[in-house]
């Protein structure tokens, strides 16, 4: 859709030592003559070089390699990494539209998607959902992903990268975010680190298109700033507070929340309590996201999270020694033999803000969620929302970590969106459960 005043966005793809990528049609090179087929990008001296198997050059840092017809031009790019240090994390071969820019960061090339924001929300559409989810669904997450992205482009602008700061530790406590403020060269990257956008590698459907269209330049405001509006692919039941998860900074919009039309009976709603955060976590309190239905899941799975079916509760076994190591090795800190785990401190949905870990060599306090996640986990655990229980079975001691939900479960809960629309509620609606208090409102 032709539009002016529609943003033009810098997407990272991926960050390698080398690139082997192929040119469909024409792009002009760092002279401006055409050029097409299949190259490989490398660096030497600190600089970057294309070639193929008869040419080669150099291009500036910062080049940006831009089809002669943009609707006809593709670019596909080998082995992407992506689900980075999820379980499923693998490559993939990925094909993009718009411009390429190369530049060197950290000793690496860098390779950045520069493309209108409205055909990144295309991709983003049919990578974070399934193409073929109902149209209500489709056209909540195009409001809420478009409204996303522009809030960190603005929040980018007024970020001090001089004294911002998403880290602190001491000699009993480490704690830690991560946020879109870990990217410094591009507006948001193409991993689920952000949103995930795989190009035109995932096939639109005219579905897609509709939604997109129909909710052309919408997004979600909250007294006239657009919405920081989240997402995550399972709640457990009860939506988590902004700045639990990120830094300190309450969104009226982005708060404590029962993923239901209203509270399940028979369980203490106050998450922060140690015993109804058990509870909750232990039971299975009726929740939109609380579903099996495969119809309704495939909408928002895509093949390799369906690999993932016990996201509402779930369940993880460790032998003393197994997670003594897999702590050392995530965290970089040696606690010796791990004695046992103390929920300090939780969060509106029970996920864990604080975590004490008593180990024979060290005790410290590690936060705030994701960073739990990644330590008790080869890749990422599902949520924080986690209960411990130390068993011993002939002398060998084991810890099962007993969960809930899939994700850091602020703002939209995909799966209980997914269920919201096929029960009928519109897009707007579906917005509003999940961010109170907000309008929509048409930016372009």
């Amino acid at each position: 859709m032709k539009n002016e005043n529609i943003p033009t966005i810098d997407v990272g793809i991926v960050h390698a030592n080398e690139i082997y990528f192929s040119l469909k049609g024409e792009f002009a090179d760092y002279h401006n003559d055409p050029i097409t087929g299949d190259w490989h990008a490398r660096i030497e001296n600190d600089n970057i070089y294309f070639s193929n198997n008869r040419v080669e050059f150099q291009v500036e840092d910062g080049f940006v390699l831009m089809p002669d017809k943009s609707e006809s031009c593709s670019v596909i790019i080998k082995d992407v990494v992506i689900g980075i240090d999820f379980h499923w994390e693998r490559k993939e071969d990925q094909e993009f539209r718009g411009g390429l820019k190369f530049l060197i960061d950290n000793k690496k090339i860098s390779v950045i998607n520069r493309l209108s924001l409205e055909d990144y929300l295309s991709s983003v559409i049919s990578s974070e959902m399934s193409a073929t989810s109902s149209l209500e669904l489709l056209k909540a997450h195009a409001v809420i992903s478009r409204s996303w992205l522009l809030a960190q482009i603005e929040k980018n602008k007024s970020i001090n990268q001089d004294t911002y700061s998403s880290f602190s530790e001491s000699e009993t406590e480490r704690i830690k975010w991560y946020d879109r403020e870990d990217h410094e060269h591009f507006d948001v990257c193409a991993d689920d680190h952000c949103q995930r956008y795989q190009g035109i590698t995932k096939a639109t459907t005219p579905l897609v298109d509709q939604a997109i269209a129909e909710t052309f330049g919408e997004v979600l405001t909250y007294d006239h700033k657009i919405c920081d509006a989240r997402f995550s692919k399972c709640c457990g039941g009860m939506v988590e507070k902004f700045e639990n998860v990120w830094e300190p900074i309450a969104h009226p919009y982005l708060q404590k929340l029962v993923d239901n039309h209203q509270n399940p009976m028979d369980f203490d709603l106050n998450l922060e309590n140690e015993t109804a955060a058990e509870k909750w976590i232990l039971g299975a309190p009726e929740a939109y996201c609380n579903t099996n239905d495969k119809k309704v899941l495939s909408q928002v799975l895509n093949d390799y999270d369906q690999e993932t079916n016990d996201f509402y509760r779930w369940e993880v076994v460790y032998a003393q020694k197994e997670i003594s190591d897999l702590i050392c090795k995530r965290t970089g800190i040696d606690f010796g033999l791990v004695q046992e785990f103390i929920p300090v401190e939780r969060g509106a949905s029970g996920r864990l803000i604080k975590l004490k870990i008593v180990g024979d060599k060290k005790t410290m306090m590690i936060g705030k969620e994701l960073e739990i996640r990644k330590a008790l986990s080869e890749s990422h655990l599902y949520s924080s929302a986690i209960v411990f229980e130390k068993r011993e079975v002939d002398g060998e001691i084991s810890f099962v970590l007993r969960g809930a939900g899939w994700g850091h479960g602020v703002g939209l809960c995909q799966i209980g969106a997914a269920v919201m629309g096929e029960k009928g509620h519109k897009y707007h609606e579906i917005s509003m459960h999940y961010f109170k208090g907000v309008e929509l409102v048409r930016r372009y």
